[in-house]
């Protein structure tokens, strides 16, 4: 069984990773083979869904996408 992280109304975290990777120049593409790279499954479309607000992100992918754009979990969650 995989932990998700129940998203709040204002699609806290998934508005934080897309203003995140955009700040740091970082396309969607580029993220998922990354996460890939470190065996996160995500697909391209699951994190369109995930930064639009309509899919629960896993414990193990937020791990993961905190490590690459190499922010605090405040930095996504607040």
């Amino acid at each position: 069984m995989s932990d998700k992280i129940k998203e709040d109304s204002e699609n806290t975290i998934g508005k934080n990773i897309r203003r995140i990777r955009k700040e740091q120049g970082i396309g969607q593409t580029e993220l998922v083979g990354k996460l890939q790279l470190l065996n996160v499954k995500m697909t391209r479309e699951t994190l369109v869904k995930i930064e639009r607000g309509i899919q629960h992100i896993q414990l193990e992918q937020l791990r993961a996408i905190k490590t690459i754009l190499k922010v605090s979990y405040e930095d996504l969650l607040d």
